[in-house]
Protein backbone atom coordinates (compact mmCIF):
# COMPACT_ATOMS: atom_id res chain seq x y z
CA UNK A 1 0.00 0.00 0.00
CA UNK A 2 1.02 3.45 -0.79
CA UNK A 3 -0.69 7.09 0.23
CA UNK A 4 -0.07 10.00 -2.02
CA UNK A 5 -1.07 13.76 -1.22
CA UNK A 6 -0.75 16.30 -4.14
CA UNK A 7 -1.31 19.63 -3.22
CA UNK A 8 -1.41 21.46 -6.36
CA UNK A 9 -4.42 23.13 -7.01
CA UNK A 10 -4.28 22.98 -10.60
CA UNK A 11 -5.05 20.19 -12.76
CA UNK A 12 -2.87 16.42 -12.14
CA UNK A 13 -2.09 14.78 -15.76
CA UNK A 14 -0.10 11.56 -15.46
CA UNK A 15 0.44 8.14 -16.79
CA UNK A 16 0.49 5.11 -14.88
CA UNK A 17 2.56 2.85 -17.14
CA UNK A 18 1.32 -0.97 -16.99
CA UNK A 19 2.73 -3.28 -14.34
CA UNK A 20 2.01 -6.84 -13.58
CA UNK A 21 0.52 -6.56 -10.24
CA UNK A 22 -3.51 -5.41 -9.68
CA UNK A 23 -3.94 -1.96 -8.37
CA UNK A 24 -6.68 -0.64 -6.28
CA UNK A 25 -7.26 3.43 -6.53
CA UNK A 26 -9.26 4.71 -3.42
CA UNK A 27 -9.68 8.35 -4.16
CA UNK A 28 -10.53 10.25 -1.31
CA UNK A 29 -10.61 14.19 -3.07
CA UNK A 30 -13.14 16.53 -3.02
CA UNK A 31 -12.70 17.00 -7.06
CA UNK A 32 -11.87 12.97 -7.97
CA UNK A 33 -10.13 11.21 -10.10
CA UNK A 34 -10.74 10.50 -14.21
CA UNK A 35 -9.25 7.85 -15.69
CA UNK A 36 -9.03 7.81 -19.49
CA UNK A 37 -9.91 4.43 -20.86
CA UNK A 38 -9.39 4.09 -24.49
CA UNK A 39 -10.92 7.46 -25.05
CA UNK A 40 -13.79 6.74 -22.42
CA UNK A 41 -13.26 8.79 -18.70
CA UNK A 42 -14.11 6.69 -15.57
CA UNK A 43 -14.24 8.44 -12.23
CA UNK A 44 -13.94 7.62 -8.82
CA UNK A 45 -12.29 4.82 -7.56
CA UNK A 46 -11.26 1.69 -9.72
CA UNK A 47 -9.69 -1.85 -10.01
CA UNK A 48 -6.62 -1.36 -12.41
CA UNK A 49 -6.10 -5.05 -14.40
CA UNK A 50 -3.52 -6.42 -16.16
CA UNK A 51 -4.65 -5.26 -19.60
CA UNK A 52 -4.47 -1.49 -18.32
CA UNK A 53 -1.66 -0.92 -21.05
CA UNK A 54 -0.76 3.24 -20.14
CA UNK A 55 -3.00 4.33 -18.41
CA UNK A 56 -4.19 8.40 -18.02
CA UNK A 57 -5.22 9.61 -14.68
CA UNK A 58 -6.41 13.26 -14.17
CA UNK A 59 -7.43 15.03 -11.26
CA UNK A 60 -8.85 18.69 -11.00
CA UNK A 61 -6.96 19.18 -7.88
CA UNK A 62 -5.21 18.95 -4.48
CA UNK A 63 -6.18 15.51 -2.83
CA UNK A 64 -5.19 12.18 -1.39
CA UNK A 65 -5.16 8.43 -3.14
CA UNK A 66 -4.36 5.25 -1.72
CA UNK A 67 -3.21 2.99 -3.53
CA UNK A 68 -3.27 -0.81 -3.05
CA UNK A 69 -0.97 -3.13 -5.36
CA UNK A 70 -1.65 -6.86 -5.28
CA UNK A 71 -0.40 -10.37 -6.58
CA UNK A 72 -3.05 -11.54 -9.36
CA UNK A 73 -2.98 -14.63 -7.01
CA UNK A 74 -4.01 -12.26 -4.32
CA UNK A 75 -6.29 -10.66 -6.22
CA UNK A 76 -8.01 -13.74 -7.47
CA UNK A 77 -9.15 -14.62 -4.05
CA UNK A 78 -10.28 -10.98 -2.79
CA UNK A 79 -12.20 -9.43 -6.54
CA UNK A 80 -13.33 -13.29 -7.21
CA UNK A 81 -13.71 -12.21 -10.72
CA UNK A 82 -10.63 -12.98 -13.55
CA UNK A 83 -12.38 -10.68 -16.21
CA UNK A 84 -11.68 -7.79 -13.47
CA UNK A 85 -8.24 -9.03 -12.87
CA UNK A 86 -7.18 -9.48 -16.50
CA UNK A 87 -9.24 -6.53 -17.31
CA UNK A 88 -8.45 -2.51 -17.91
CA UNK A 89 -10.41 -0.33 -15.56
CA UNK A 90 -13.12 -1.02 -13.50
CA UNK A 91 -15.35 1.17 -11.26
CA UNK A 92 -15.25 -0.19 -7.97
CA UNK A 93 -18.67 0.71 -7.58
CA UNK A 94 -19.31 -2.16 -9.98
CA UNK A 95 -17.40 -4.76 -7.57
CA UNK A 96 -18.18 -3.77 -4.41
CA UNK A 97 -20.97 -1.89 -4.53
CA UNK A 98 -22.23 0.64 -1.57
CA UNK A 99 -19.52 -1.06 0.36
CA UNK A 100 -16.93 0.71 -1.94
CA UNK A 101 -18.47 4.05 -0.93
CA UNK A 102 -18.79 3.38 2.49
CA UNK A 103 -15.20 2.59 2.44
CA UNK A 104 -13.95 5.58 1.20
CA UNK A 105 -15.33 7.85 3.62
CA UNK A 106 -14.52 5.85 6.10
CA UNK A 107 -10.98 6.56 4.85
CA UNK A 108 -11.56 10.19 3.87
CA UNK A 109 -12.36 10.65 7.29
CA UNK A 110 -9.48 9.37 9.26
CA UNK A 111 -6.00 11.63 8.44
CA UNK A 112 -3.44 8.90 9.87
CA UNK A 113 -2.66 7.36 6.60
CA UNK A 114 -1.20 3.94 9.21
CA UNK A 115 -4.62 3.78 10.61
CA UNK A 116 -6.05 4.07 6.62
CA UNK A 117 -3.57 1.14 5.72
CA UNK A 118 -4.88 -0.92 9.01
CA UNK A 119 -8.75 -0.53 7.64
CA UNK A 120 -8.20 -1.35 3.90
CA UNK A 121 -6.28 -4.32 5.19
CA UNK A 122 -8.87 -5.12 7.26
CA UNK A 123 -11.56 -5.13 4.63
CA UNK A 124 -9.55 -6.74 2.31
CA UNK A 125 -9.38 -9.95 4.59
CA UNK A 126 -12.69 -9.46 4.79
CA UNK A 127 -13.96 -10.10 1.20
CA UNK A 128 -11.50 -13.53 0.81
CA UNK A 129 -14.19 -15.88 1.75
CA UNK A 130 -12.78 -19.23 4.01
CA UNK A 131 -10.66 -21.52 2.26
CA UNK A 132 -10.52 -19.73 -1.10
CA UNK A 133 -7.29 -20.25 -3.16
CA UNK A 134 -6.26 -20.81 -6.78
CA UNK A 135 -4.99 -23.73 -7.41
CA UNK A 136 -1.25 -24.53 -5.99
CA UNK A 137 0.30 -24.70 -9.56
CA UNK A 138 -0.86 -21.32 -10.53
CA UNK A 139 0.77 -19.73 -7.30
CA UNK A 140 4.07 -21.64 -8.28
CA UNK A 141 3.70 -20.47 -11.46
CA UNK A 142 3.66 -16.97 -10.65
CA UNK A 143 6.23 -17.17 -8.38
CA UNK A 144 8.49 -18.77 -10.63
CA UNK A 145 7.59 -15.60 -13.42
CA UNK A 146 8.42 -13.50 -10.95
CA UNK A 147 11.66 -14.82 -9.33
CA UNK A 148 12.76 -15.49 -12.84
CA UNK A 149 11.60 -11.91 -14.14
CA UNK A 150 9.85 -13.16 -17.03
CA UNK A 151 12.47 -15.14 -18.30
CA UNK A 152 11.14 -18.56 -18.13
CA UNK A 153 9.65 -20.80 -20.93
CA UNK A 154 6.51 -21.58 -20.74
CA UNK A 155 7.13 -25.18 -21.54
CA UNK A 156 9.31 -25.55 -18.80
CA UNK A 157 7.28 -24.01 -16.55
CA UNK A 158 4.45 -26.51 -17.54
CA UNK A 159 7.10 -29.51 -16.81
CA UNK A 160 8.00 -28.51 -13.34
CA UNK A 161 3.94 -28.20 -12.60
CA UNK A 162 3.49 -31.72 -14.10
CA UNK A 163 0.81 -29.85 -16.21
CA UNK A 164 1.12 -29.70 -20.32
CA UNK A 165 1.31 -26.66 -21.96
CA UNK A 166 -2.15 -26.65 -22.84
CA UNK A 167 -3.37 -27.13 -19.48
CA UNK A 168 -1.41 -24.43 -17.92
CA UNK A 169 -1.97 -21.69 -20.38
CA UNK A 170 -5.97 -22.70 -19.89
CA UNK A 171 -6.09 -22.99 -16.15
CA UNK A 172 -3.87 -19.53 -15.73
CA UNK A 173 -6.39 -17.43 -18.29
CA UNK A 174 -8.84 -19.10 -15.96
CA UNK A 175 -7.65 -18.35 -12.72
CA UNK A 176 -5.45 -14.62 -13.32
CA UNK A 177 -7.14 -13.72 -16.60
CA UNK A 178 -4.21 -13.42 -18.32
CA UNK A 179 -2.33 -15.97 -20.90
CA UNK A 180 1.05 -16.63 -18.66
CA UNK A 181 2.91 -15.07 -21.67
CA UNK A 182 1.18 -11.74 -21.23
CA UNK A 183 1.98 -12.25 -17.41
CA UNK A 184 5.88 -12.74 -18.24
CA UNK A 185 5.82 -10.21 -20.43
CA UNK A 186 4.35 -7.74 -18.02
CA UNK A 187 7.17 -8.82 -15.77
CA UNK A 188 9.92 -8.42 -17.87
CA UNK A 189 9.17 -5.19 -19.19
CA UNK A 190 8.29 -4.08 -15.40
CA UNK A 191 12.04 -4.98 -14.83
CA UNK A 192 13.20 -3.29 -17.82
CA UNK A 193 11.04 0.02 -16.81
CA UNK A 194 13.01 0.32 -14.09
CA UNK A 195 15.88 -0.01 -15.38
CA UNK A 196 15.89 2.76 -17.89
CA UNK A 197 14.38 4.81 -14.64
CA UNK A 198 17.49 4.39 -12.94
CA UNK A 199 19.07 5.72 -15.70
CA UNK A 200 20.90 2.48 -17.40
CA UNK A 201 20.59 3.13 -21.34
CA UNK A 202 17.90 1.56 -23.96
CA UNK A 203 20.45 -0.88 -24.92
CA UNK A 204 22.17 -2.06 -21.07
CA UNK A 205 18.05 -2.34 -20.09
CA UNK A 206 17.46 -4.38 -22.94
CA UNK A 207 20.04 -7.14 -22.49
CA UNK A 208 19.75 -7.19 -18.60
CA UNK A 209 16.24 -7.80 -18.65
CA UNK A 210 16.19 -10.46 -21.73
CA UNK A 211 15.26 -8.59 -24.65
CA UNK A 212 16.97 -9.73 -27.88
CA UNK A 213 18.44 -6.12 -28.65
CA UNK A 214 17.70 -2.50 -28.08
CA UNK A 215 15.49 -2.62 -31.14
CA UNK A 216 13.23 -5.27 -29.92
CA UNK A 217 13.02 -3.28 -26.25
CA UNK A 218 11.88 -0.39 -28.52
CA UNK A 219 9.13 -2.17 -30.11
CA UNK A 220 7.93 -4.23 -26.97
CA UNK A 221 7.97 -0.54 -25.14
CA UNK A 222 6.09 1.11 -27.80
CA UNK A 223 3.13 -1.97 -28.17
CA UNK A 224 2.81 -2.14 -24.45
CA UNK A 225 2.96 1.52 -23.85
CA UNK A 226 2.97 3.98 -26.85
CA UNK A 227 5.78 5.31 -25.44
CA UNK A 228 9.51 5.41 -26.04
CA UNK A 229 11.77 3.58 -24.00
CA UNK A 230 13.13 7.71 -23.37
CA UNK A 231 9.60 8.86 -22.46
CA UNK A 232 8.82 5.74 -20.20
CA UNK A 233 12.13 6.03 -18.20
CA UNK A 234 10.93 9.67 -17.41
CA UNK A 235 7.52 8.14 -16.54
CA UNK A 236 6.64 9.23 -12.54
CA UNK A 237 4.26 6.40 -12.00
CA UNK A 238 6.09 3.41 -12.40
CA UNK A 239 5.87 1.82 -9.23
CA UNK A 240 5.61 3.11 -5.45
CA UNK A 241 9.27 2.61 -5.05
CA UNK A 242 12.56 4.57 -4.54
CA UNK A 243 13.25 4.29 -7.76
CA UNK A 244 10.46 5.60 -9.45
CA UNK A 245 9.45 8.50 -6.60
CA UNK A 246 12.83 9.53 -5.61
CA UNK A 247 12.54 11.92 -2.22
CA UNK A 248 12.59 15.03 -4.36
Amino acid sequence: MAGFRYHDVGPVDITMIPHPLVTLLLDLSEHGIVYDVLGRPATGNAVVGLHADALRITSAGAGDVLQIRMSPVIAAAILRDTDIIGGAVTPLPELWGSCAAILTERLRSTPSWEDRFAIAAAFLRSRVPRGFGVAPEIAYAWDQIVRTRGLLRIETLAAETGWTRQRLWSRFRTHIGVSPKHASELVRFDHAAHLLATGRSPADAAVEAGYADQSHLHRRTKAITDMTPTVVARAPWLAIDEVAWPTT
